[in-house]
């Protein structure tokens, strides 16, 4: 830190961020769009990507949408697989499952997420700074903008933007209540569904400010997969990267016109890779939290050699390794390890799957007193039977006690009728001799059935009294 003055704000000595000055103010990056091979791969890729994005909630599998997160009610669709609440262990295997793949994929291709397939580089890249940049002139006229003023076209952007983040929004709120619901929200007053109205300007104020001012800070700042990445990559992780023993030592044209007996590498030093990085790094400096493998500085170093008549690639695709002149490694422990869990964590859960029934059966004990004797002697113990239907229909389940004679089922609520998706909850009065119960105690099966495909015994100790002992003759 350097101070001008005891009254003066503190000066960093070098930049901290790529997106910070050194006196703390904010960096606007404007970069340089190199429309190279990679760029036009990752174009096909992006509007894909989109139009993915976009369509994937009004796909239907098996009559249910490919994707649903109904968190209210807390049931979660995937590819036609409806998950309840209940299935904590299926969940727990999807969950695991897509950790370790990422975990994977990073291992052997680096982030290649972050510059492919994430939505925030891939409308940030291919939707919204496209607009900008037409609107605004190119990367010159962003720059004569920050220098002199906004001005109309800078402001005409806003408006798109907004219409393109409510756009969105309503597509990511899909995702989470459904096509028919969220049609249903737009065609009524917001009057009639304030909760969702406000819900729909949030999400999309939200997304106006990170695509219209936060922007690459997403990346740098707030998302955690950057400050990971040390942990998740090794040395023989793909990564884009500059070839330092090939580009050094730099040297500018006029130099090398100077000292053209010089022994100068390939990188004639003219920042094209630095103009073009989203994030403002320079790639140059080795392997940084802030790069997000966009390969835009590949383009723009591609064609600087080209221009010069050097080969392509001092700027490419590569692992640590292999730019310190050593050969990486395909096969290492953790390309084997990820790849054995995956295949232990999807076995699992193809197995829960197949064997996983239409519905789900709990068996509570009543509240109050664990038991209550009748007038006539009997024993009645309360039962709560909880019945989560897994099926696309309602279903009516019938109630039964096996295991005991003279056992009595009392309950207005059997059969149970439970809708689809939802769980439903019986109270059962199971009424028994007393002499069935041997010390306090008798084991029985509920059975529950519901005449279609779902049938099971649930083993069950109903409570009652213990057996008393006659006691012997007093002698007096």
């Amino acid at each position: 830190m350097s101070r001008a003055g005891s009254g003066d704000i503190p000066q960093a000595s070098e930049a901290v961020l790529s997106t910070l000055n050194v006196d703390g103010s904010r960096r606007w990056i404007r970069p340089k769009r190199e429309k190279g091979r990679f760029w036009r791969r990752r174009l096909v890729v992006a509007w894909a990507l989109i139009v993915l994005f976009t369509a994937l909630p009004y796909v239907r599998v098996g009559g249910k949408p490919a994707v649903l997160l109904d968190i209210t009610r807390r049931r979660f669709t995937v590819l036609g697989t409806t998950f309840l609440p209940t299935e904590t262990m299926l969940l727990m295997f999807v969950l695991v499952g897509a950790i370790v793949a990422i975990f994977l994929l990073t291992a052997l291709f680096g982030r290649v997420w972050c510059g492919w397939a994430c939505p925030q580089t891939v409308y940030m890249e291919f939707l919204y700074r496209p607009i900008e940049q037409w609107l605004e002139g190119g990367r010159s006229g962003q720059l004569r903008r920050d220098r002199e003023g906004g001005g109309l076209r800078r402001a005409i952007k806003y408006p798109i933007f907004l219409v393109i983040s409510a756009f969105l929004a309503h597509t990511f709120l899909a995702y989470f209540v459904g096509v028919e619901q969220l049609l249903r929200w737009v065609r009524s007053s917001p009057a009639q569904h304030p909760v969702a109205f406000a819900t729909m300007a949030i999400t999309t104020g939200l997304m106006f400010l990170d695509f219209a001012w936060f922007r690459e800070q997403m990346c740098t700042v707030v998302c955690p997969y950057g400050r990971i990445q040390a942990v998740l990559l090794d040395k023989s992780s793909l990564i884009v990267g500059y070839d330092r023993r090939r580009g050094e030592p730099r040297g500018k044209a006029g130099q090398r016109r100077r000292d053209p007996a010089g022994r100068y590498g390939d990188c004639i030093d003219c920042r094209a890779c630095v103009l073009a990085c989203p994030t403002g790094i320079d790639i140059r400096d080795g392997l940084q939290m802030e790069c997000i493998h966009c390969t835009q500085c590949i383009d723009a170093c591609d064609r600087i050699m080209e221009q010069i008549g050097k080969p392509r690639g001092l700027v490419r695709y590569g692992s640590q390794d292999s730019f310190e002149g050593r050969r990486p490694r395909w096969l290492r422990p953790r390309t084997v390890f990820y790849p054995l869990i995956l295949v232990i964590v999807f076995g699992l859960l193809g197995v829960s799957l197949a064997r996983r029934a239409s519905a789900d059966v709990w068996i509570l004990r009543g509240l109050g007193e664990p038991y209550a004797t009748l007038e006539d002697g009997r024993i009645s113990n309360q039962l709560r039977v909880k019945i989560a239907n897994r099926a696309d229909e309602p279903r009516r389940y019938r109630i039964s006690v096996l295991g005991v004679e003279g056992a009595e089922v009392i309950s207005p609520q059997n059969p149970l009728t439970v809708a689809p998706g939802e769980t439903g909850t019986a109270v059962l009065f199971v009424n028994t001799p007393a002499d069935v119960f041997e010390h306090g105690r008798r084991d029985i099966v509920v059975r529950v059935e519901d005449g279609v495909d779902f049938g099971r015994n649930v083993p069950y100790r109903l409570l009652g009294p213990f057996a008393l002992r006659p006691l012997p003759p007093r002698e007096d």
